[in-house]
């Protein structure tokens, strides 16, 4: 009775409790910022103008990085990508309020030049922030599912291969999803095992039969999951508009405009050429470790497509063996080098780009720029490709952060045609803010094709 009557509270006030969890854990972080610098910084903690400015930018800057890495949504994304997404967070917000704080100390009452305040201490919020960031995520983790079970899928396609995908993409999220099976959408029984299932997850269903299944799904309270088509991307930035008493959806063409393209450039310039100088002793250490290892060229140079079909020559640095076949990379691919895998690994391969940045062959963020012999293959499978030559070639973009190597290049013209049409200069900033985070998932993000591929 008593464990009744505590499932039945735990799902009457799961919003609130969840809520709650969420604002203790950005409380411990900001106090543990707050009272360690207040040892040796009194001012932050009482009534003065030092507080009200580090408070203020606190606040601010982990608001905008959280509203870009992550916030705290336990049982929606894996418990390790919200720790690192916090983390980074804080961290970054720590480090520019710490060195705000810095800047505010020198004056004639504290330090006479400018100084770092204590580093130790520091270290040690960071460290306390990590652990209280650990705990909480586990905690709100443990709660949402004790609370919530695991939604029960069953997968609709027209493909078995491509089910077979989404089933180990489903299954990776074990505690979240649990998969029934896996069924045609033209099965006599499809409606009798949608019944028994929470979720309905439709992947490659045409447009016309999508419709009937989620109308069925609504009618008996399922949820829908379904992979987007192009009719999907353009409703998302439709605007709903009245003439006289007809309702519409407007979808008008989206284009980028003169002066976000002068803004894009000069964005382009700067960054790349900063990149570059940051970046130098990586370059020339891996340029080293390239050269020792068989003697061979530094730079890989293939000629990829840009917008408009533009072709030009992408610099990479060279991971595999010269003359090596020109094909994507496979799983134990032997021609990748031994130093190639640690540059593949960790994406440094991909920074000679800075020079076709710089250059103006690329953007920073856009779509990737495929191979001339993937392009035509992928065209012909899907011609919808093209599309993607609406944009200068990018470094970067949501196939990048969101996506992995091998993702199937119909998911990567999806979400590179959802850039394209959600095109701004604020989300190209918020993009090259996430591409760092493809650093902490550097196993899946360059994840190869396997041999059946």
């Amino acid at each position: 009775m008593k464990r009744k009557g505590i499932n039945w509270f735990c799902t009457k006030f799961e919003k609130s409790i969840l809520f709650l969890i969420k604002m203790l854990v950005y409380a411990a972080c900001f106090a543990t910022f707050f009272l360690l610098f207040s040892i040796d910084n009194r001012e932050i903690i009482v009534l003065s103008r030092t507080a009200a400015v580090t408070l203020s930018t606190y606040v601010m800057i982990l608001i905008l990085l959280t509203g870009i890495y992550g916030r705290f949504d336990v049982g929606q994304r894996k418990k390790k990508a919200i720790v690192f997404s916090l983390c980074l967070a804080h961290l970054l917000t720590d480090l520019v309020t710490y060195l705000e704080l810095s800047i505010m100390k020198t004056n004639e009452a504290n330090n006479t030049t400018f100084r770092l305040e204590n580093f130790g201490i520091l270290f040690a919020v960071i460290a306390l922030q990590f652990l209280l960031i650990m705990a909480f995520t586990s905690l709100g983790s443990a709660f949402y599912f004790y609370v919530n079970g695991a939604e029960k899928c069953l997968i609709v396609t027209s493909l078995q291969d491509d089910a077979k995908r989404v089933e180990e993409s489903l299954k990776g999220f074990r505690r979240r999803y649990e998969v029934l099976g896996i069924c045609a959408y033209d099965d006599p029984d499809l409606e009798k095992r949608m019944l028994e299932a929470d979720t309905i997850v439709l992947y490659e269903v045409p447009v016309d039969v999508r419709t009937g299944i989620v109308n069925f799904s609504y009618q008996n309270l399922k949820n829908v999951y379904f992979n987007p088509h192009i009719a999907d991307i353009l409703e998302q930035n439709a605007k709903r508009i009245t003439v006289d008493d007809v309702s519409f959806f407007a979808s008008q063409f989206h284009t980028i405009t003169f002066e976000q393209r002068i803004i894009k450039r000069l964005m382009d310039i700067f960054i790349s050429a900063l990149g570059l100088i940051i970046t130098s002793p990586v370059l020339l250490i891996a340029s080293i470790a390239i050269k020792k290892h068989d003697g061979g060229k530094v730079l890989f140079k293939q000629r990829r497509a840009t917008v408009h079909g533009k072709i030009f020559e992408i610099y990479k640095f060279r991971t595999m063996k010269e003359n090596a076949g020109n094909y994507s990379v496979k799983d134990h691919d032997d021609r990748v080098t031994k130093p190639g895998k640690f540059l593949r690994k960790y994406r440094i391969d991909e920074l000679p780009q800075l020079f076709n940045i710089l250059k103006g062959d690329m953007s920073l963020v856009g779509p990737r720029p495929e191979m001339l012999e993937n392009v035509e293959e992928y065209t012909k499978e899907l011609p919808e490709f093209r599309y993607r030559l609406r944009m200068k070639a990018g470094l970067t973009g949501y196939a990048q952060i969101i996506g992995k190597y091998n993702t199937s290049s119909r998911d990567k013209l999806m979400l590179d045609l959802m850039y394209i049409e959600n095109f701004s200069i604020l989300r190209d900033i918020q993009l090259l803010f996430q591409t760092i985070l493809v650093l902490f998932k550097a196993e899946d993000s360059t994840e190869a094709f396997h041999d059946e591929d």
